[in-house]
């Protein structure tokens, strides 16, 4: 029988103070909050800052991904430029999504085409299967040509009609599940095709003020460079909302999960962990970044590995923290998530923390939180060597 390791989880924990900034917004074109204890908070959702982390891990490792429905047209438009024939690039382009399984991934045919499903694979499938339907060329025109002339014998639309696949499904299916670093770190879903099925090592929550954070309006005018003689009224007139705040983020990397996910590598799996740790330390979403340049980095940043399951700290922020005595919610709040870690390891005890740590931009050390790192690098070089370590091996607290 296979026995398995008990699940590793890397916790990390980040106080990011962020001055006035729209990095979320909602339908309503206004910032994202939550309702927490009482008290209105800044929110920036789970999927925006994972989104903004899974970019800079896809530049730093050069190996780039999409989600996306619009797989089909993006393939029509490389045969396209191959110099295929309008008609035949788009027959062929909808053929990759037919033949990916038995039935074909569904598809919405008042838009083109593309997918009823969002994928998510790799960029770089995208030139080999135009490769493939280069090898397969004679029999999509050959096919292409039939399906047109039933058509028109039958006076059938292209949407009541579902031509067979003709490209191997095999090899459309295995372009399809193939994997990228951030793939096989947020996993991926895709019900029509199961075997693309990837379970996530990350674990996000909602990034949210650990105050009360009340948007405010931002009356502002775009001036006429142009205006005409005693014209003194303004090309644009408009109210933007923008928020402040100290904002406590949480995820959490289960390296058991991710090793999986690489087929066993571990020493892979150690190195995406650090590249995540870094790159959830330094990225920050990029909405409005060019009215507000809100281009900050947490205030500190605490690690706890943990076996058999992850912890949060997310309710030491549920009493809004109150602002210092002359200003400024950052020390409290780093006071707050001190002591709720205190008062946490005492009820949890030591068995299932290997080790934890911090580094901060502040002078004083912060009690509870283990080891003190001089930088953001050494925490991630820490947490990573901690993470490393056999079940029953604890690092020095």
């Amino acid at each position: 029988m296979t026995t398995y390791a008990p699940a590793r989880y890397i916790d990390l924990h980040a106080l990011h103070p962020v001055p006035a900034a729209l990095l979320n917004r909602g339908e309503d074109d206004e910032p994202k909050t939550l309702l927490l204890g009482g008290a209105i908070r800044t929110m920036v959702s789970s999927q925006c800052w994972k989104r903004a982390i899974r970019r800079d891990l896809e530049n730093d490792l050069d190996e780039h991904a999409a989600r996306t429905r619009t797989l089909p047209l993006h393939l029509a438009d490389t045969l396209r430029e191959a110099g295929w024939p309008d008609d035949l690039a788009t027959f062929a382009g909808a053929q990759i999504v037919r033949s990916a399984s038995a039935e074909g991934l569904k598809t919405e045919d008042r838009q083109k085409g593309i997918t009823s499903s969002m994928l998510y694979l790799p960029c770089d499938v995208l030139p080999e299967m135009a490769e493939l339907c280069q090898e397969h060329r004679t029999r999509l025109e050959e096919a292409h040509t039939q399906a047109a002339a039933e058509a028109g014998a039958k006076g059938k639309t292209k949407k009541d009609s579902k031509p067979p696949a003709i490209l191997p499904t095999r090899t459309v299916a295995a372009l399809i599940r193939r994997r990228t670093a951030t793939i096989n770190l947020f996993g991926r879903m895709l019900a029509e095709l199961p075997s693309a099925h990837v379970d996530g090592a990350v674990q996000m929550a909602h990034a949210f003020s650990v105050h009360q954070s009340d948007q405010q309006p931002d009356f502002f005018t775009a001036v006429e460079d142009w205006s005409t003689p005693g014209d003194t009224g303004s090309a644009h007139m408009q109210t933007a909302f923008f928020t402040t705040g100290v904002l406590y983020r949480y995820a959490t990397v289960n390296l058991t999960e991710l090793t999986r996910n690489l087929d066993g590598d571990e020493k892979q799996a150690l190195h995406l962990l650090t590249m995540f740790a870094n790159a959830f330390i330094e990225s920050l979403p990029q909405a409005k970044k060019t009215s507000t340049a809100p281009h900050t980095l947490p205030h500190l940043v605490h690690y706890t590995v943990r076996d058999r399951r992850p912890v949060s700290y997310a309710a030491a922020f549920e009493q809004p923290v109150k602002q210092a005595r002359g200003g400024g919610y950052t020390l409290p709040a780093v006071h707050a998530l001190s002591k709720y870690a205190d008062n946490l390891h005492q009820l949890l005890g030591p068995r299932h923390r290997i080790a934890h740590g911090y580094a901060t931009v502040q002078q004083a050390p912060v009690d509870h939180l283990g080891t003190r790192h001089a930088s953001f690098n050494d925490l991630t070089a820490a947490l990573t060597d901690a993470a490393a370590l056999p079940p029953t091996t604890r690092a020095a607290a």
